[in-house]
């Protein structure tokens, strides 16, 4: 559960600091943090080479979500959100969760899924009332 909560506050804290922050493109910072999250289990599965490939696969799955949401549409990143906080629920099926930190996939889905609804209502909003 405190993982939730750290997560919970991490994607809070985040787009607070980048909501205030009027000169960074909105689309380019997700997008790299949505690159950065999905690297991230390369880092923490390198012990085992089948889990570390396979991190390295999700990793590259995520790449052209986080390209086509800083290039064409911040919809690329909401899929790529959501997609991902799928992905840290089904590790536990194909990966080794004693590799990552503890709590880390209550951590990261959190994030996911918040910053994911977030970008989803703002983009919404948007395109709505350009």
């Amino acid at each position: 559960m405190n993982g939730a909560l750290i997560g919970l506050s991490a994607s809070l804290i985040t787009i607070l600091i980048f909501s205030l922050i009027k000169r960074f493109d909105k689309n380019t910072i997700y997008g790299l943090i949505l690159m950065g999250i999905a690297f991230l289990y390369i880092g923490y599965t390198w012990t085992n080479i089948e889990v570390a490939i396979m991190s390295f696969l999700q990793a590259l799955f995520f790449m052209p979500f986080a390209y086509s949401g800083i290039k064409k549409s911040a919809y690329f990143l909401v899929a790529g959100y959501f997609l991902h906080g799928i992905w840290d629920l089904v590790y536990p099926f194909f990966g080794n969760p004693d590799l990552l930190p503890p709590q880390y996939d209550y951590f990261c889905l959190t994030y996911d899924f918040v910053v994911a609804i977030y970008l989803l209502i703002i983009n919404y909003k948007t395109t709505r009332n350009p």
